[in-house]
This record gives structure tokens, sequence and C-alpha cells, in this order.
């Protein structure tokens, strides 16, 4: 369904009131599904001692933090452990690649159609049947994995890629679920029910926290995956990351929180003879996808600068350590990163969201120039660790405005869709700078990053012309 002009676009640039929007502030009252009225937590208490990440608990509860975040660390740990495995059983580098990148695959095709199926049938079934399902697909991985021990061949590795495909496909989506679900959380609260989206300060810490959440995960992951098949074997990752599955994933699932977020209402068949739309409701609904398409193509960028900057470092840290020192490296640039996604909910509303983007796009294109000066390990570190600074408050943004601009009944949709994203466009920065890095040295393949924050700089030029036209 396609929101009408007075949709949370205007929201960009000044706040609407509460009677103008619909029940999370994502779209008109009269567009979006009906508010069901359910036993979540209620409204927090204005912010006291405990700052506004004290508030957090009181809005949703407090069992559904350390839920949502343990419970999306399988899929931190999913690429990895599946390169881990495959390689070490198989002996071979391209196996163990093909592997994880059919995991890549797998969830960037995946993660949408579980958003849309989310949005149509419910979070708590959707997560449930997907939880099964990835239990089942991670131990067929690790099962197939060591049936073709010792293969050296694609063809005959088959078995293990098509495995680490379902697993990538059916790995369930809690970090963009929950952003779903303080979306709407949020939007009941004095905070955030009064001031649609880009004016409430509780979404803007929720989604402070669900970005560092997700940093801290993507490094713990790797991390907790080289220890455990270094230390112990190489299957046990993978049997770690089902058994969370299949214990935190239902839990989180069926978390009172699910029944904040509403349904999507059921398209109705158009009747024989219905009026067509005319060029103004063409128009305005091209306009609605180019204000969605904009923020994913965003997160394509965002995860080809994550997949190209990890890459380039493997090539820069062999050529006077090891490649493996790569990895600590960029667990530098997430750990500020992280730092600086939770300090976006101190930041005034004054400074838009279109103002955001532009700005932290901006200082990351400028700070990724830096990239292939250090020729050691300490330089290096100082530059990532400056650079990561824009990244979080960049990504928590991005969701910001996905959220806003998201149709009615479509938020898990478009959620999901900019975690695919980041997928995909972390494999595709891989591969590009792999190329350059295989051929011209790690210095060429630090300026894929540099190209990235460009490009993310100029969709958000784009994003602000095209928010502000759907305002108009």
């Amino acid at each position: 369904m396609t929101p009408s002009p007075s949709s949370p676009a205007s929201t960009l640039d000044a706040p609407l009131s509460a009677r103008e929007t619909g029940p999370a502030g994502f779209g008109p009252a009269d567009s979006a599904p009906a508010p069901v009225s359910v036993p979540v937590p209620g409204p927090a208490p204005e912010t006291g001692r405990g700052g506004r990440f004290a508030r957090l608990p009181l809005i949703a509860g407090r069992g559904f933090i350390p839920l949502g975040l343990f419970a999306r660390l399988p899929l931190a740990m999913l690429t990895v452990g599946a390169l881990t495995l495959v390689t070490a059983v198989t002996g071979s580098y391209a196996v163990g690649g093909a592997a994880a990148g059919a995991v890549g695959i797998g969830s960037a095709l995946g993660a949408p159609v579980l958003g849309v199926l989310a949005d149509r049938l419910g979070q708590r079934s959707v997560l449930l049947v997907s939880a099964s399902a990835n239990t089942a697909a991670v131990v067929a991985l690790i099962l197939a994995a060591y049936m073709v021990s010792g293969v050296q061949d694609l063809a005959a590795a088959a078995p293990a890629l098509a495995a680490a495909f379902i697993a990538g496909a059916s790995c369930p989506q809690v970090g963009p679920l929950a952003r779903v679900r303080w979306m709407a959380l949020t939007a009941r609260t004095p905070e955030g029910g009064g001031r649609a989206g880009a004016g409430s300060a509780d979404l803007d810490t929720a989604l402070s926290y669900e970005s560092t959440a997700d940093e801290l995960t993507f490094v713990l992951g790797p991390a907790l995956v080289g220890v455990l098949a270094s230390l112990l074997a190489p299957w046990l990752p993978l049997a770690l990351a089902a058994a969370l599955t299949l214990v935190l994933v239902p839990a989180f699932a069926v978390h009172p929180t699910h029944h904040a977020v509403a349904r999507a209402p059921r398209r109705r068949a158009a009747k024989p003879g219905a009026r067509q739309p005319d060029a103004r409701a063409l128009s305005r609904r091209i306009g609605a996808r180019a204000a969605v398409a904009l923020p994913v193509l965003a997160m394509v960028c965002m995860g080809t600068f994550f997949g190209s900057t990890q890459t380039s470092l493997s090539s820069f840290s062999a050529g006077f350590a090891t490649s493996e020192l790569a990895g600590l490296l960029y667990a530098v640039m997430g750990l500020s990163s992280a730092a600086a996604a939770l300090s976006v909910a101190y930041w005034s509303p004054r400074f838009r969201l279109n103002a955001r983007w532009l700005a932290c796009a901006a200082l990351m294109a400028g700070l990724a120039v830096l990239l292939p000066m250090p020729s050691t390990a300490l330089p290096m570190v100082l530059v990532l660790l400056i650079l990561g600074l824009p990244v979080g408050p960049l990504m928590v943004t991005v969701f910001a405005i996905g959220g806003l601009v998201a149709p009615a009944g479509k938020l898990g949709t478009v959620m999901t869709a900019l975690a695919s994203g980041i997928v995909a466009g972390t494999a595709l920065g891989s591969s590009i700078a792999g190329q350059l890095a295989q051929t011209f040295g790690y210095q060429t393949a630090f300026l894929v990053p540099v190209c990235a924050a460009t490009a993310l700089f100029l969709l958000g030029t784009a994003a602000a012309v095209v928010l502000r036209r759907r305002a108009g």
C-alpha cells in the first residue's frame, strides 16, 4: 500500500502531530492497520537518573534487551563458522570461501522474504519456523561438510554448499525485527508518540542501541568462532550457533513485545472497471518506491565499505605480519563505531536525519582517504579508530529513515531489506577489493571503501531531494 503525500517523509524536516500519523508514526492514520490492544510493556516514565538508555528496559521489558542481543549472535557466527569448518575439513580455501559466499547469498535473498512473511503473518510464527529450519540446516551443514572431507572441487562439494545456502536463507532476522518492535513500542511513549520518528528521543535511543548491538555481535561472533575452532573443534562454533538459535530465537519470538507490531492488512483485489490511478498517483507511487530504494542502496554501499575494508586489511597485514591480524584491526573500527552509535541518543533533534546522513557520509569519505597511507599496524589502528566514528551514527540514521519511509504494513520488509543490503554489499566489496589487492596491492584495494563512502554521500543527497518532494 502506497502512502499518501502526508506520509512520514515530512518528518525529516518538521515534526508531525500524533493525529497526522498512523500507529507507529509511519504513515497516515487512514492507511495503516488498526492498532491492537495487547498486554505489552507500557509507556516509560520521564528520563531519570539512569539516563535515556535506562528507559529502554522500561519500555520493552527487562528480558527483551538480552534476548535481542544474544539471539542475533548465531547470524554473526554463521558465515565465518562455515568458512572455518569447510576449509578445515576439505583443506581448500576455495571451497571454504564458496561455502561462506553461499551463506551470504542465502541470507541476502532470504532476509527480505522473511520480512514480508513477518509483516503478513506476524513475527512470532515466522521466527519460530525459521529458528527450527535454520537449526536443521546448520546441523545438515556440519554433516555435509564432513561428507565432502578432502574434496577440492566445488562441484563435488555441492552438498555442503547447498546446506550453507539454506542455512543463510533461513537464518532468523532478529536484528531487523527487533528494530520493528522498537519503532512500534516507542510510538506509544510520551516522547515517541507525540512526535513521529525524527523527533523521538526514545526511538533514537533504541536505534542507537540496536546498531551498537549489531556491531558488538559482529565483532564477538567471529572471535568466538576462532577461539572455539582453534582450541576445541572446527564444528563446535556452528553447533553452538544452532543451539543458540534453537533456544534464544523462540524466546525472542514469543516475547510480549511482538504484540505491539500490527500485521499488514490483506490487499483487496481490484474490482472490474475500477478507476486506474492518475498521473499524480503514479508519481507518488514512484516517489514512495524511490524513497525506500535509496536507504536500501545506502546499506549496500555500507556493506561494500565493510567488506572491502576487511579484505584490504587482510592484504595490508599480510605484508608485515599475518592476515589473521586483519580481524583485530577491523575490530578497532567496529568498537569505535559502536561507541559512536550510542552517542546518537544524545544528539539534538534539530540535527535532522537528512543532515545527519550527509554529514556522516562526508566525514566517512574524507577519513577513508587516509586508509592507504599507513604502512604499519599502529598508524592503521589510529586511522581505523577515527574512521569508525561516523559509521555507527550513519547506520542508525539510515535505519531510522528506512522506518520512516516504509509503507504502512511493510516495516518488517524494509528493515530486513536494509539488513540484507549490508550482507550483499559485504560480499560485493570483498570480491572487488580482493581482486584489486591480488593484482595491484592493498593501497589500490583501499580505494573501494573510499568510493563506497562517496556513494553514500551521493545517495544521501538524492534522498534529501526525493524525501522533500514527497513531503511537499
